[in-house]
C-alpha cells in the first residue's frame, strides 16, 4: 500500500499549479518553505480541534492536504524551472521530516498523550530514515513498504475529516486522533523493519 508510486500520473494535474508558481516568481525551494508552513498550521489546528473546538480538526485536514500537495508541486517546479539540485532535494526532505513531526506533535498535543506521540513520530521517522538509508548505501531510495508518505498524508487528513462529527467518540478508551497515532506508531515501525529487511537482502 503506497500512493507514492501514483506520482507519475497526477502530473498533468500538477501543470497549473506550476505555472502559476512559476508566473508569480516561486522558486521550489520557495514552494517547499510554504508547504511546511501549512504543517505547522496544520500542528496547531489538530492541537486546538483536541484542546478547544472539534471544527479545528476538519482545517487541520484541509491544510494536511495542501502540505501533500505542494511536496509534490516543488519538484515539478524545479523540473520546469530545469534548477533541480541535490540541494533542493535536501531541503525538500528535511523539510518534509519536520512536517512530520510538527503535525504528530500536534496531534498528541490534542489528546494530551505524549508517549503515544512520541511512538507515532519515532515510527514515521525511521520510516523515512531507511528509505534514504538505502540511498546512502548505493541502492535506489527505498519508497515501498506498508505506509509510505503520501498514504500517510491521506491517513492523517481523512482522519481529521472524521474526528470532527466523532470528536467525542471513544473505544478501547481511545478516540479517533488516539487510534490514529497508535496506527502511525505501529505501521511506522513495521514500515521501517520492510525497508530494512529490503535493502540487507538487496546489499547481500
Amino acid at each position: 500500500m503506497t500512493l507514492d508510486r501514483f506520482r507519475p500520473y497526477v502530473s498533468r494535474f500538477l501543470d497549473p499549479f506550476v505555472r502559476g508558481f512559476d508566473r508569480v516568481g516561486m522558486t521550489p525551494n520557495g514552494v517547499s518553505v510554504v508547504a511546511f508552513g501549512m504543517a505547522i498550521l496544520a500542528a496547531g489546528a489538530f492541537a486546538l480541534g483536541g484542546l478547544e473546538e472539534p471544527i479545528w480538526y476538519a482545517v487541520a485536514a484541509v491544510l494536511v492536504f495542501l502540505n501533500g500537495w505542494l511536496d509534490i508541486v516543488d519538484g515539478a517546479l524545479a523540473r520546469e524551472q530545469e534548477i533541480a539540485s541535490a540541494g533542493g532535494d535536501l531541503l525538500d526532505h528535511v523539510l518534509d521530516r519536520y512536517a512530520d513531526i510538527v503535525v504528530i506533535a500536534g496531534l498528541a498535543a490534542g489528546i494530551e498523550d505524549y508517549l503515544l506521540g512520541f511512538a507515532a513520530v519515532t515510527g514515521v521517522v525511521m520510516t523515512s530514515y531507511l528509505g534514504t538509508q538505502a540511498q546512502a548505501v548505493g541502492l535506489d531510495r527505498v519508497y515501498g513498504g506498508l505506509v509510505g508518505r503520501a498514504d500517510r498524508l491521506a491517513i492523517i487528513g481523512l482522519a481529521g475529516f472524521l474526528a470532527y462529527p466523532l470528536a467525542d467518540a471513544t473505544l478501547a478508551g481511545f478516540s479517533l486522533v488516539g487510534w490514529l497515532l497508535v496506527f502511525l506508531a505501529v505501521v511506522g515501525h513495521l514500515t521501517a523493519l520492510q525497508r530494512f529487511y529490503y535493502s540487507w537482502i538487496a546489499l547481500e
